[in-house]
């Protein structure tokens, strides 16, 4: 009995987390949808990173693949509540136990040691022989879309997931601090994928904000390929020379495109994502 039990909870826990992971995925990529390609998409239409807009077929195909990722992220979910029902993760359950300040820590080294994970293996997907295997799929999305956040093979999918599982191992985390760095995560990633770049000019080379990465970054990444692998920062990157030589060329050019100009010109200077 005290297995079913747990068994039962095990998989309700696991339906709640593709549940919540869903919610995520559509309150983040479809509000910055219905605000970038509906309400504002003439108004913000200067702001466009590449002059088409993806058609429905791509659309659907990013929600197809995002939404399988959901189920991937509700399995690994499962295993870490296995896991931790174990005793065999580092989750607690009171803040007091460590305290706000480790609370705090604790959220922005899940950031950072994120960041690093998903440029190294990144990288890995993007070795010549793993490519059409794995992380083919999300490079469908030549010209992403906010719903391309979650757009991954499954077994791209597994690796992405495989984050979560490696923190719970790692270090102690409240699941308050996991749940805030869940959100970064998706908020961060629909931003990578607007296909509109909202930054103003000068961000890239500003000594404090230049860290962050940029939409134009991650869009060149999707259109050239090899090149510009970091999630949330710049810094990996910059240290292995992997920024595209016209990163900040791009970015400028496109963070000074003249709103006054009428929609079907605006684009007739764009940028031309090339090698």
């Amino acid at each position: 009995m005290k297995t079913s039990a747990s068994f039962s909870y095990i998989i309700e826990k696991g339906f709640a987390i593709f549940t919540i992971s869903t919610i995520r995925y559509v309150a983040f990529a479809g509000l910055a949808y219905l605000l970038l390609y509906v309400v504002f998409k003439n108004k913000w239409l200067h702001k466009r990173i590449q002059q088409k807009f993806p058609g429905k077929e791509n659309i659907f195909y990013e929600i197809k693949y995002s939404m399988l990722n959901m189920v991937i992220f509700g399995i690994t979910g499962m295993f870490t509540v296995w896991a931790s029902h174990h005793s065999w993760t580092q989750i607690y359950s009171k803040i007091a136990d460590y305290g706000t300040a480790y609370f705090i820590f604790s959220i922005v080294a899940m950031i950072f040691i994120h960041d690093t994970y998903f440029y190294w293996t990144h990288r890995f997907m993007h070795l010549k022989k793993v490519f059409p295997l794995v992380h083919k799929v999300h490079h469908h999305s030549l010209n992403p879309t906010p719903w391309a956040a979650f757009s991954f093979h499954p077994i791209e999918g597994f690796i992405e997931a495989g984050i979560l599982p490696l923190i719970v191992f790692l270090f102690p985390v409240h699941p308050l601090a996991i749940l805030i760095f869940l959100l970064f995560m998706t908020a961060l990633n629909v931003m990578g994928h607007l296909g509109f770049e909202m930054y103003p000019k000068g961000f890239t080379k500003h000594a404090v904000l230049g860290i962050n990465n940029t939409s134009t970054h991650h869009n060149m990444h999707h259109s050239l390929t090899n090149c510009n692998y970091g999630l949330y920062f710049n810094f990996w990157d910059k240290w292995m020379g992997t920024n595209h030589k016209r990163y900040h060329e791009t970015f400028e050019k496109l963070a000074s495109q003249n709103a006054s100009l009428k929609p079907e010109t605006v684009m007739k200077e764009t940028v031309v994502l090339s090698e």
